[in-house]
């Protein structure tokens, strides 16, 4: 199970993932949130510019099980979005990690990464649930 958690990143109890450069965050969901919905074959994302406020939805993940919220693991602005999910929905199941990244976000929390998880600490987490 641990190869499937990168340890560069950060995580949510909410099986998002985020990978933290100075002022800047990219967000998607892990390897074990799109193992538990099966096949994604849509994502709702939100537009740039648009404010995001940490813990609050900013889109969903439809698959052919069902559709889960996305959670803001971090308050910001969306500073780019990835538009390439609209026509390859499936990229969130092949490669959670990159090419399914869903969002990038300006931060404007202060300290709010020190809730986020470490790759440890979600590993730890999935093994309670």
């Amino acid at each position: 199970m641990s190869a499937a958690i990168p340890t560069d990143l950060k995580y949510t109890r909410d099986h998002e993932w985020v990978l933290l450069q100075g002022k800047t965050a990219r967000v998607g969901i892990t390897d074990y949130a799109q193992r538990q919905l099966g096949d994604i074959v849509f994502v709702e994302l939100p537009k740039e510019k648009d404010k995001l406020e940490l813990g609050r939805p900013f889109g969903s993940v439809e698959s052919v099980k069902s559709v889960s919220e996305l959670y803001a693991p971090l308050s910001g602005t969306v500073a780019k979005v990835n538009e390439g999910l609209n026509d390859e929905p499936e990229d969130v199941n092949g490669d959670p990690y990159g090419d399914g990244w869903m969002i990038e976000l300006t931060l404007t929390g202060t300290d709010e990464s020190k809730q986020l998880l470490t790759a440890a600490e979600y590993e730890a987490y999935l093994k309670e649930e």
